[in-house]
């Protein structure tokens, strides 16, 4: 029998049908809650990895708040005061409920890749799924709940920008913009810190733990389809950031977490990183 918390429309469809349907559902703590709640890997279908499946209307699946906004007209705030506090953990929530999404496009929408492939993104999906659960319940001890400010789309706008190449996606989604969570969480869990929010320090702890994998994953996928297509993983990253229009990394790098996340030396030198 299927969890409770499992909606019943996606049982016993494959893995790639029930992260299609899991990606239209529109409220984000439904969407986490039923992510986490997917079955064992061995109770899984792996069925129809080879199916092109067609494109819904409504994907991704979307509350009515957040509104969304351009980056360039997000506030900051200082981190001082609670609602600074709670803006802050509203704009890694945010990315975490992003991140769900891009795991499930990614789960539903690449055909043809090796099983492996889709366990990997499936265990992506479920973490990125505790994370918005972590963050939405250390806001709400705040009084505030995800939606209560704007965010911005960068995140599902690389998505939808890649949609129709697989490598594409790889670099310039977890090797790029995802990369560029491991540089920033040392700066944000100091923050919280010094403002006496060891939770949210702990929370940011076990998100940097849990990236660096998921990083690792992209690149691990992303070298294998270049040597699939007998293509360079260095020049071919760069043709394809300036193809897409990725936006140009810029430091202070958690080299460290690079590092464990599979970067090569050439590439943290490239960044402008010491070997």
């Amino acid at each position: 029998m299927p969890s409770p918390s499992l909606p019943s429309t996606l049982w016993p469809k494959s893995l790639r049908l029930q992260a299609l349907d899991l990606l239209l559902m529109r409220h984000a703590d439904e969407k986490a809650a039923a992510v986490r709640a997917l079955p064992p890997v061995s109770a899984l279908s792996l069925a129809e990895t080879q199916a092109v499946l067609a494109e819904p209307p409504g994907v991704p699946g979307r509350p009515e708040r957040p509104e969304l906004r351009a980056p360039s007209d997000m506030k900051s705030r200082a981190v001082g005061s609670p609602e600074g506090r709670a803006g802050l953990l509203h704009a890694l929530a945010h990315i975490e409920s992003n991140a769900i999404d891009l795991a499930l496009d990614v789960l539903w929408r690449f055909d043809g890749m090796p099983e492996a492939f889709y366990l990997d993104w499936l265990q992506v999906a479920r973490e990125e799924a505790l994370h918005f659960h972590l963050l939405h319940a250390h806001l709400a001890e705040l009084g505030f709940a995800y939606g209560d400010f704007p965010a911005h789309n960068g995140l599902w706008e690389m998505a939808e920008k890649t949609r129709g190449d697989v490598m594409a996606r790889m670099a310039l989604v977890p090797r790029t913009l995802e990369a560029r969570g491991l540089d920033a969480s040392p700066a944000i869990r100091n923050k919280l810190i010094s403002v006496g929010d060891r939770r949210g320090g702990e929370i940011i702890d076990i998100i940097l733990r849990d990236e660096i994998g998921h990083v690792l994953i992209g690149n691990r996928w992303y070298r294998h389809l270049c040597q699939a297509r007998g293509l360079d993983p260095i020049s071919t990253y760069a043709t394809l950031a300036t193809q897409y229009g990725a936006p140009r990394l810029k430091g202070p790098f958690n080299v460290e977490a690079r590092r464990a996340a599979g970067f090569e030396e050439t590439e943290l030198v490239l960044l402008g990183t010491p070997s």
